[in-house]
């Protein structure tokens, strides 16, 4: 009754056979890249800030949470007066 059913013959071969291509296709490197001390400073300064303003937003966000928590407990008990 669950048992599947399966078709009476086989599915036909595919259509399309792949055949092999030509010697393998030349790869070009990527230009090389110039790294000196200005752009370590400048990706490091980058760094610092964002970490910084990722920081702050977190901090401020704990505090808000805080404030609301402490804000709903003071109104809470203001209520059952």
């Amino acid at each position: 009754m669950f048992l599947p059913k399966y078709p009476d013959s086989p599915t036909p071969p595919p259509a399309h056979t792949h055949a092999p291509t030509d010697p393998a296709p030349i790869r070009r490197s990527l230009p090389s890249v110039a790294i000196d001390k200005n752009t370590v400073a400048v990706v490091l300064v980058g760094g610092v800030v964002l970490t910084a303003l990722l920081a702050a937003v977190a901090v401020t966000a704990i505090s808000v949470a805080v404030a609301a928590v402490v804000l709903r407990s003071t109104l809470r008990d203001h209520n059952r007066r």
